[in-house]
């Protein structure tokens, strides 16, 4: 009680808007563990000759452990507050790095890729979690934003970590940024705040619910397992294109021809490449921002679909170089937007007391949509990616008729059975310097 009583208690901390910028550069903190890792994989092998595909696994193993671990990190936010576990995580992300970089056999970089998505697990959960604690009706706007974090956050550091590699190799990097990063982390822990129980509180709108459902009631609904298999359909569809950008351009032979747009000529990966990482971080927020605005589900309707008009013209037109940039960008651009709506649309549903943990539950469909990637290439070994781009385009397209036809009117009587009981009251979004 008297920690949540200092948690309430207003001072600068607890504005609310600089409780998500310091959840935001947290995440950015985290990006390069996923983002920024291509960078090493060939000098590691240049230097230990283990062999792409075998220093590949430790990136797998990242995005497992990543993964499937948040529900349990983001159940001590739910419980404890996210100061404890920023600071866990911000150890865990720099010993990652430091093991990395002493790495003298696959087990030991596998051993940094497990403590590196413990690390960041326990950082994305808790950020995002807190974040829809903070922002009980702007969810998408907030999620969206940190969400972005991750998204984008490796941008600004992707090319002193490339130069840092080249003039004193990928051992430094991993040593100096990984110290860095997990610094920066481990001094922000100080200054995150628990929300007040004021905003966890605040008596929901018609959109959501006006019950707190725990974990345990959450996984037995059919609203979340529905919310799940959207979240892995597009997810799938998303990483299956991202994790083989390269190797497709360079199959379609335009890897190296030069595009020119608004003034800048450069070839078409590298275009397509730097275009992809900046609509992706732009897409989070805005997306998000939009949902706030007309609903979770009309968004998801608009976004997956555009996805699925963009793999078409990538499936039907990618061997031009030009369309090949502009479809994806677009594509990227609607498909980040999952890592803000599914968060959101969850603390909307199940409410904010547990929102970090249900959030984290819903999250580990990415991990399951990873499992799905390998079998891209198998299936553009044998039927080209224009096969794969079919199926992607099939699966946002499935996702968004799920979304509009079967969890939207399931959500609104998911809603409606939660305020049976419940006093309907309307109640202002607070104005106060707390928040």
């Amino acid at each position: 009680m008297r920690d949540q009583a200092i948690a309430d208690r207003p001072t600068i901390l607890h504005n609310r808007w600089i409780q998500l910028a310091i959840g935001v550069v947290c995440m950015a903190m985290i990006a390069n563990l996923q983002y920024g890792w291509t960078l090493f994989v060939n000098p590691i092998d240049a230097k230990t000759h283990w062999g792409k595909p075998a220093i590949q696994i430790a990136f797998s193993i990242f995005v497992f452990t990543e993964t499937w671990l948040v529900p349990v990190e983001a159940w001590f936010v739910d419980r404890y507050g996210p100061r404890s576990m920023i600071v866990f995580g911000s150890v865990l992300v720099a010993a990652a790095w430091l093991i990395n970089a002493f790495a003298a056999s696959l087990f030991m970089l596998y051993l940094g890729a497990v403590v590196g998505g413990i690390g960041a697990g326990a950082v994305y959960g808790t950020c995002v979690g807190n974040a829809l604690k903070w922002f009980p009706q702007r969810r998408g706007l907030a999620a969206g934003c940190t969400a972005a974090g991750f998204g984008a956050g490796a941008a600004l550091t992707v090319v002193p970590i490339a130069n840092m590699i080249q003039s004193d190799g990928y051992e430094a990097a991993f040593i100096w940024f990984g110290i860095g990063q997990g610094t920066v982390i481990f001094v922000l822990s100080f200054l995150l705040r628990r929300a007040p129980t004021s905003l966890v509180k605040l008596i929901p709108r018609k959109t959501q619910t006006a019950r707190d459902y725990r974990p345990a009631e959450v996984i037995r609904k059919p609203v979340f397992w529905l919310m799940y298999v959207m979240f892995v359909l597009v997810a799938s569809g998303g990483l299956m294109t991202a994790a083989q950008i390269a190797p497709i351009a360079k199959d379609f032979k335009i890897a190296d021809s030069p595009v020119s747009l608004v003034g800048l000529t450069l070839p078409a990966l590298t275009f397509a490449i730097s275009l992809d990482r900046i609509l992706d971080g732009f897409g989070r927020p805005f997306f998000g921002w939009v949902s706030d605005r007309i609903g979770r589900e009309i968004t998801m309707v608009i976004a997956f679909s555009t996805g699925a008009v963009a793999l078409l013209a990538l499936a039907q037109y990618g061997n031009d170089p030009l369309t090949f940039v502009l479809a994806s960008a677009i594509f990227f651009g609607v498909f980040g937007e999952i890592y803000s709506l599914f968060p959101a649309t969850s603390g909307d549903t199940f409410g904010s007391s547990f929102a970090a943990t249900n959030a984290g539950m819903l999250y580990t469909a990415k991990g399951t949509a990873a499992l799905l990637v390998p079998l891209a290439s198998v299936l553009a070994a044998s039927y080209g990616w224009h096969a794969v781009f079919v199926i992607a385009l099939t699966f946002n397209t499935l996702a968004a008729l799920l979304a509009f036809f079967a969890l939207r009117p399931l959500r609104a009587q998911f809603l409606a059975d939660s305020r049976i009981g419940v006093v309907p009251l309307s109640q202002p979004e607070p104005t106060s310097p707390a928040v």
